[in-house]
């Protein structure tokens, strides 16, 4: 059975927060009056999710939060707030709490905010395990022109590559976003023709919402719409590599200036060529410049995967 702790100075809170939850059924909830005592428990029996006041006295919400990161990372935290403490509250999100629901909004909020949560770590947990069984190291993807694929395939890939050993949380933040650059111009400049001139004009009132406007109205239209993004994945012991292929035109690849020259790239290609060769070891074109080749060498001190 799920477990949730409960922890807040304030007995009145604790039975109103517990009310709620008992409400939705199936949950087993836990108090705690301090976050002392809260730690206390998670090292007898790690519950499922924390709710934790925020301001409490001798350790508040925040350094509970800290501490459990160290402790138990897997163990998400949501943290209750009153009224005045929204900066405190963003304190804590970057020390690693799930997200924050205000007092006045508790029965509003609170348990569709925990399902929510839970729902995701049972997810994470799943996947994980999923990953753990990975003996092929090898895949293949054939995108629709999609913006969401692309940012649940870069989700999928830094998973894998974490989970596998082959890099550490900087090296899967740098893959992916060389990763998104690279599948962003497939799209955008490759198979919906998107120039960079014409991006500009879109964006001449810096509102990225008329570039994509533009995307959705050539995504609609022939021969755009049945142009789809290849990409291959491939984790070995010692890199991974990809390959990312659109059914545009391509480009002059002749035009790129060298590695020894990246200050030029960014007012003609735009950041995504300069992330991509800033993070990436190698990044190489085809002939027609509608396939980019990217490899990223292990990181050194993680083990290697078998391939």
């Amino acid at each position: 059975m799920t477990t949730i702790l409960v922890v807040d100075d304030s007995a009145v809170d604790r039975r109103i927060v517990g009310g709620l939850l008992q409400k939705e059924g199936g949950w087993r909830i836990e108090f705690a009056e301090n976050a002392s005592e809260a730690l206390a428990r998670m090292k007898e029996a790690v519950p499922d999710l924390v709710i934790t006041d925020l301001q409490m006295p001798t350790m508040d919400g925040l350094e509970l939060v800290a501490a459990a990161r160290v402790h138990y990372p897997d163990v998400p935290v949501i943290l209750i707030t009153a009224y005045g403490s929204e900066l405190l509250a963003v304190e804590a999100l970057e020390r690693g709490a799930a997200t924050y629901v205000p007092k006045t909004q508790l029965a509003e909020r609170l348990p569709g905010t925990v399902e929510e949560i839970l729902a995701l770590a049972r997810a994470d947990r799943s996947y994980a395990r999923l990953i753990d069984c990975l003996v092929r190291n090898e895949f293949t993807f054939l995108l629709d022109n999609d913006r969401e694929l692309i940012d649940t395939l870069v989700d999928l890939v830094q998973h894998m590559v974490v989970s596998v050993g082959f890099c550490d949380f900087s090296g899967r933040l740098q893959i992916g976003v060389a990763l998104k650059e690279a599948l962003t111009n497939a799209l955008h400049r490759g198979n919906l023709e998107i120039n960079q001139e014409q991006a500009k004009a879109a964006c001449e009132k810096y509102s990225p919402e008329q570039e994509l406007s533009l995307a959705e109205q050539r995504r609609s239209q022939s021969p755009y719409r049945e142009r789809k993004i290849f990409v291959d994945v491939r984790l070995s012991g010692d890199e991974v590599r990809f390959v990312i292929r659109d059914e545009g035109p391509g480009f002059d690849v002749t035009t790129i200036p060298g590695t020894s020259y990246p200050s030029v790239l960014e007012p003609k290609y735009g950041r995504g060529l300069s992330l991509m060769r800033t993070f990436m070891d190698e990044v190489t074109y085809n002939d027609i410049g509608n396939e980019v080749t990217m490899v990223k060498r292990r990181t050194s001190g993680t083990d290697p995967i078998e391939g």
